[in-house]
C-alpha cells in the first residue's frame, strides 16, 4: 500500500464540512485515553474507485472523490480498530482513505472472494499504530468439509485478525452476510459463522482470546430467524446497540440490525472476554446532517456509504 496520489489542499466547503464533523465527532465518540480500545466496524458502500478532485463534475464516474475519503478519514481516525466491508477488487478508495489517515495508520486486507455472490469484495481492518498493533494471527475462515463435499463455504469469506492494546490481545472476525433473495438464504450462512466461532474460543491453547465479531450480518430484526441464528450459540450484542440505527435509510417503522459487534457470554450471562472488559458505551454515528448536505440520501450512499459506522468501547486498563 505504497501508493500516493498528489491531492491539493481542501476547498473553503471542504474544510467547513470537515470542522462540522470534527466537532460532531467529539460530542458523540469517546476520546481516545490510556485506559480504552475503541473497536468500530463501518460497511463503505462499494469502496472501490475515486474521482482525482475534491468534488466530482457532473459526468464524473465514480462519484466518489477526495471529499468523501476525507470525511470518512475523519470518522475512521476516532477509532482504534476499524473493520471495513465492501471494499472491491480496486483498492483505489482504500489507498487514499490510508493516506489521508497518515503515517501512523495501517491496514490488513483480505483477497478478493471470487465468484457471483463474493461480488468483488474484500475485508479489511484499518487500525492505528500508536494505540493498537498487529499481533500476529491473520486469516480466512473455512469451514471443514461435509463428507466429500467441499461447496459449503461462506459466499464472501469471513476475515481474522488479531491485534493487542496495553498487553491486551484481542481477535476481530468480520464478515459480510450474503444478502441473497431473502432472509431464509441467509440464515444457513449466519448460523455457521456463529457455530464456528463458538467452537473456537471454546478451543484450548488455540489463538482465540477476546475473541469479538463484528460486520454487516443482514439481520432483519429482533426476535426473528436471522437474529435467533446470530444469537444461538451465546453471541452477545450488547444493549447499547439494540435501538441504533444501522442505515441512513433507517425507518422507525422497520427497525434493521444488520451491523453487529458481539462477542460470547455464558448461559448465566457472564463474559467470556477476559481483560478486556465493555464500558457499556456503544452507538453508531450519523453524518447525514454534516456532509454533503446538497445530496439526496440515495446519492449520499454512493458518496460516503448507506451505513453508519457502528463502535464500542472497552476498558484495557
Amino acid at each position: 500500500m505504497t501508493a500516493t496520489v498528489e491531492v491539493a489542499a481542501p476547498p473553503a466547503d471542504v474544510r467547513a464540512d470537515l470542522a462540522r464533523l470534527a466537532t460532531a465527532l467529539d460530542d458523540t465518540i469517546p476520546a481516545k485515553s490510556a485506559a480504552n480500545v475503541l473497536i468500530a466496524t463501518w460497511n463503505l458502500r462499494a469502496f472501490a474507485g475515486v474521482t482525482p478532485r475534491w468534488r466530482p463534475e457532473p459526468n464524473d464516474s465514480p462519484r466518489r472523490a477526495w471529499d468523501a475519503i476525507a470525511y470518512v478519514a475523519e470518522i475512521t481516525s476516532r477509532f482504534d480498530v476499524v473493520a471495513l466491508q465492501e471494499v472491491r477488487r480496486d483498492t483505489s478508495a482504500l489507498r487514499l482513505l490510508l493516506q489521508m489517515l497518515g503515517p501512523d495508520w495501517r491496514v490488513i486486507a483480505s483477497d478478493v472472494t471470487e465468484g457471483d455472490a463474493g461480488n468483488g469484495e474484500r475485508l479489511a481492518y484499518l487500525y492505528d499504530t500508536t494505540r493498537v498493533q498487529a499481533s500476529g494471527l491473520v486469516g480466512e475462515i473455512v469451514l471443514p468439509p461435509i463428507g466429500d463435499s467441499l461447496s459449503r463455504q461462506f459466499a464472501r469469506t469471513p476475515y481474522v485478525a488479531s491485534f493487542s492494546r496495553s498487553e491486551v490481545e484481542f481477535v476481530l472476525a468480520t464478515v459480510h452476510v450474503i444478502w441473497g433473495d431473502g432472509a431464509a438464504e441467509r440464515v444457513p450462512e449466519i448460523a455457521a459463522f456463529a457455530n464456528w466461532m463458538r467452537a473456537w474460543v471454546e478451543r484450548g491453547d488455540d489463538w482465540n482470546a477476546n475473541a469479538l465479531v463484528l460486520g454487516d450480518f443482514n439481520l432483519d430484526r429482533l426476535g426473528n430467524p436471522l437474529f435467533d441464528a446470530f444469537v444461538s450459540t451465546g453471541l452477545w450484542p450488547p444493549s447499547e446497540l439494540a435501538g441504533i440505527p444501522r442505515t441512513i435509510f433507517h425507518d422507525d417503522d422497520a427497525d434493521h440490525f444488520y451491523d453487529q459487534i458481539a462477542w460470547f457470554a455464558e448461559p448465566d450471562g457472564t463474559s467470556m472476554l477476559d481483560s478486556l472488559t465493555y464500558t457499556h458505551r456503544a452507538g453508531s454515528f450519523d453524518f447525514v446532517p454534516l456532509v454533503l448536505t446538497d445530496l439526496t440520501r440515495s446519492q449520499l450512499s454512493w458518496r460516503m456509504s448507506d451505513h453508519y459506522p457502528l463502535w464500542a468501547e472497552f476498558d484495557v486498563a
